[in-house]
């Protein structure tokens, strides 16, 4: 997926920003009790200079934004496409930690349930993970040696307890992961785990936030994402939650990431230490995409437990966001990973407020999910008044977005109104009931209909002469890079590259020889799979390999070398058994099929592009499979992927040539072949490895036509001749990975066809 548009405008836009608008930044210490508010103070002189320079050039702004609009229906065809459907308005209050004091009761609970009830408002968000504690007893925060400050008056679960009333009054209850990946540094759980904290390039740890001075935890270190994963299944778990939120926090500040495992990761994936600049591009892209895998991974565990919660995120703006912490939540939209947003705009000009609110990647994110703006109500040193409230909130409802309020205490206990004019102002903003069901709630597609993957040269594991590897992640494990197989069909891998998300036993042990004579063996599971970023909608099945040996006929097979095994990907839609090819369950029109770019011999990436389009298919010559019988338990069409009607020549031999053979593309086999069933088939040639006499040619009339003059090198130009009287077929030609340097060649699993795409 092409991100080109979107950092040109997070450029532009960033810079009219700093231009135009003042931002006023939550500046909230969040303890016990206490909300602090740092505000920043300027002269009458300089005010009155930056209105007039806003003045002028708001002209030039609406322009901008007018053709950026524009732009965007050009870059994001996907969302234009969608067809309007109706989505729940979000009408949420924030019950932040500083609202503890008032949850402590369980009478004023109830009360406050019923109140909002009453005003018409539909979702409350609590706090449950801030400060470095939890706000609920936590069985991992108990085993750790953390201890629990946040009982109620009366020793009651104080979550639980809003959760409940919350539920009887037709309410949502959403836990607020507030603090993500952002600790105290003088909390228990960072003194007791240092090795989990990030830092920037001079060794600093800790950073000024809207929380004070914080530690961040490393979002790419895997004990890190295990902890919050856990908590964020507990807290799912232990209340049957309609869902969870993510802050700005979910996040890392852009001059992290200096610390020895991220340097170390960084290095070993790029092949170079990260960049002494913070914010390079490709440095800013990489940790971005991993707290992207993470939210993905994470929300396919939370999923698989409970698949109608609503994964909720509440970030910055997107030019913040991306640049400033690393959080891309556009792209978690885009790949349907996110059930409603709340971006927080907490600023008291209405001017700025609906430049903010008007930006293109809200108009873009509104027409998929359900859309809010957080707006702020008060704080306990900074009162807002009940006219700015009425007019943020009528300039969000005026462009069809949903609202979250920070904070509950401040809608009308902390204000400048009297508590009763307040809430009769909050009763004429929703004069109508609209509740919200999570049943309707059902599974995202991306907004994108292909992308494409790299497809790299060398494998994570292992030693190859040649190959194709597709960067993957099984059961929330680390990317790995696998065999690209169009070959054979199905995931089979190592148990390290397991990680710790659910897997499902089948107890069922299975094996699989290769062409190379090597015997896999090990026990099928099913369990979540990441192609890059991309998540299957489900669980697939995987062969978890735990052992390898060769057959009695190839004794000589990969399994011999004892060199570590790199894991295979069959996309072969030829299934003969359990696992099937894994694309099968990409989601929506990714599944379709597929297309392999090679990288012509070089050292360079190719490329997998997932999902067939009508551009990308464009210069294809099309040839058809023959479709199979159905197999318990594989979905989707099965088909012969050995192509008819194969003219073969071979020079200074007498083998016919009377276009019967059959023929594979074949990524994961190294050298070409050509497999005769009868010596007199075969003519003249022998058994073994042909010379540079022997020239090659392989075709099938109208679609593709390839030479090769036989050599020495290993996946360039060794052709392999063999003579097997138990082959099924009379001629049978694998053109091995030589072919894809000179064609690119698509898989259509719909359509039952295979396309050729010269490269000359």
């Amino acid at each position: 997926m092409t991100t080109q548009f979107w950092e040109k405008s997070r450029e532009i836009n960033a810079t009219l920003t700093n231009l135009l608008f003042k931002p006023v930044r939550r500046r909230v210490l969040l303890g016990l009790s206490k909300l602090h508010v740092v505000s920043q103070q300027t002269s009458p002189l300089i005010h009155q200079g930056w209105w007039l320079l806003r003045k002028r050039l708001l002209p030039l702004l609406c322009l901008i934004s007018f053709f950026a609009v524009l732009l965007l229906n050009s870059f994001a065809p996907a969302v234009a496409q969608l067809p309007p459907q109706p989505r729940q308005e979000i009408r949420g209050v924030w019950l932040s930690g500083n609202d503890f004091s008032v949850f402590r009761n369980r009478s004023q609970v109830l009360a406050a349930m019923s109140q909002l009830r009453q005003l018409n408002f539909n979702t409350v968000y609590p706090v449950v993970w801030n400060d470095g504690y939890t706000q609920y007893p936590s069985a991992i925060m108990q085993k750790m040696g953390i201890p629990f400050f946040f009982k109620g008056i009366d020793g009651q679960d104080v979550i639980a307890d809003i959760i409940t009333q919350a539920r009887k009054q037709g309410l949502l209850a959403i836990p607020w992961f507030e603090f993500g990946f952002m600790v105290p540094l003088t909390s228990e759980l960072a003194s007791s785990h240092p090795d989990w904290l990030t830092q920037k390039r001079d060794g600093t740890q800790t950073s000024i936030s809207a929380a004070g001075e914080v530690a961040w935890l490393n979002p790419f270190h895997p004990e890190v994402q295990k902890f919050i994963s856990q908590l964020v299944m507990e807290v799912i778990t232990q209340y049957d939650a309609d869902g969870v939120q993510f802050d700005d926090h979910t996040s890392l500040p852009v001059e992290f990431g200096y610390d020895k495992y991220t340097i170390s990761l960084y290095t070993q994936e790029t092949g170079n230490p990260p960049p002494p600049n913070p914010q390079a591009q490709a440095w800013i892209k990489w940790r971005a995409d991993k707290i992207t895998a993470f939210m993905v991974d994470l929300h396919q565990t939370v999923k698989a437990r409970k698949p109608n919660a609503i994964f909720s995120v509440a970030p910055n703006y997107y030019d913040f966001a991306y640049k400033l912490q690393l959080q891309d939540w556009l792209n978690w939209v885009r790949l349907g990973i996110v059930d409603e947003l709340v971006m927080q705009v907490y600023r008291n000009d209405l001017e700025s407020f609906i430049a903010q609110i008007t930006r293109p990647e809200i108009l873009e994110t509104q027409q998929i999910i359900p859309t809010g703006i957080g707006i702020i109500a008060g704080l306990r040193n900074r009162p807002v008044s009940i006219p700015q409230i009425q007019s943020q909130v009528e300039a969000v409802q005026q462009r069809g977005l949903g609202i979250g309020f920070f904070y509950y205490e401040s809608l009308w206990d902390i204000a400048p109104e009297p508590a009763a004019q307040r809430q009769s102002a909050f009763a004429a903003l929703f004069p109508n009931s609209a509740l919200r069901d999570i049943s309707q709630n059902t599974p995202r597609q991306p907004t994108f209909n292909t992308i494409s993957l790299p497809l790299y040269p060398k494998p994570s594991l292992g030693q190859r002469v040649r190959g194709y590897f597709l960067e993957m992640a099984i059961a929330g494990g680390q990317p790995r890079r696998i065999l690209l197989d169009t070959g054979s069909a199905g995931l089979r891998v190592p148990q390290e590259f397991l990680g710790n998300a659910p897997i499902q036993k089948t107890g069922q042990n299975i094996k699989e020889v290769l062409s190379d004579g090597t015997i896999l063996e090990g026990e099928l599971v099913y369990t979540n799979v990441r192609f890059g970023l991309i998540p299957t909608a489900e669980a697939v099945p995987v062969q978890i390999v735990t052992s390898r040996q060769c057959t009695a006929q190839k004794p000589n097979c990969s399994a011999k070398s004892g060199a570590p095994f790199s894991g295979i990907v069959g996309v072969n839609y030829f299934e003969k058994s359990l696992p099937y090819n894994p694309l099968r369950k990409l989601p929506g029109n990714l599944s379709n099929g597929f297309i392999v770019i090679g990288n012509g011999g070089s050292n360079n990436n190719g490329s997998l592009i997932l999902g067939l389009t009508a551009d990308n298919q464009a210069g294809f010559k099309m040839a058809s499979w023959s479709q199979q019988p159905e197999i318990n338990g594989v979905p989707g069409n099965r088909w012969d992927s050995r192509l008819g009607k194969v003219c073969l020549t071979i020079a200074r031999s007498s083998a016919k040539n009377s276009c019967n053979g059959r023929m594979i593309a074949d990524t994961a086999t190294i050298n070409g072949l050509t497999e005769f069933k009868s010596a007199s088939t075969a003519g003249k040639l022998k058994p073994g490895v042909l010379g540079s006499a022997n020239a090659v040619k392989v075709a099938i009339n109208g679609i593709f036509d390839y030479s090769l003059i036989p050599g020495t090198r290993d996946g360039f130009n060794r052709w392999n001749l063999s003579i097997s009287p138990q082959a099924e077929l009379t001629i049978f030609v694998n053109t091995g990975i030589a072919f894809f340097d000179k064609y690119d060649v698509l898989f259509d699993q719909v359509n039952g066809k295979q396309g050729f795409r010269s490269r000359r």
